[in-house]
């Protein structure tokens, strides 16, 4: 398969992902009471409000009910921040398979693989986290890279828009938005 068709490949895959988590967030009955509280009032709050209700978030969404997931977790987490690809997907990978109803762990090793230059997997590693958590602005942010690395930064920017929609404090959203608006947007004469 040629470098161009398995390019062509993600860019679709991709954008039928991100077709399917662009429906209202009230559509979607994957948040519990605590997130939809904390999502609620991460998009209205201030600057230091918005940090500590990441922090809140990413600490609720890192939790899979399991010591021993967790554990997992951690270590893909720990391998990935030393630079060590290959043993946070294999870490990850374990997590995934014994837990598949845990997004984070389909979001972290998305991570790894994308670290690891591995495109595809990582684009279906979304496609999971995503499915299971769509108001993981993290992933979102994750695929709309991933898009605009493809080069279609139309859906990229969407993609970006749907992340800032949910954390309006992100600043590698905002800045991606910035760099990508006058492309998709045009720029003023």
């Amino acid at each position: 398969m040629s470098v161009k068709h398995r390019n062509l490949k993600g860019i679709v895959t991709a954008t039928v992902l991100f077709s399917a988590i662009c429906q209202p967030l009230a559509a979607q009955n994957a948040d519990t009471g605590d997130e939809r509280a904390l999502l609620s009032a991460l998009s209205d709050a201030g600057p230091e409000e918005a940090r500590r209700l990441e922090r809140q978030l990413n600490a609720l969404w890192s939790k899979s009910g399991s010591p021993a997931m967790d554990l997992l977790l951690k270590r893909g987490r720990e391998a990935l921040e030393n630079g060590d690809t290959a043993a946070a997907i294999e870490h990850l990978t374990a997590l995934t398979d014994h837990a598949p109803g845990f997004a984070e762990g389909w979001h972290m090793r998305a991570s790894a693989y994308f670290e690891a230059g591995l495109l595809g997997p990582a684009v279906a590693d979304l496609e999971h986290a995503l499915a299971l958590n769509p108001s993981n602005y993290r992933a979102i942010f994750g695929l709309g890279t991933i898009l605009e690395g493809f080069g279609d930064t139309e859906t990229a920017y969407r993609a970006y828009q749907r992340a800032q929609a949910i954390n309006p404090h992100h600043e590698d959203v905002a800045k991606a938005l910035e760099r990508l608006k006058p492309e998709v947007e045009g720029k003023a004469l």
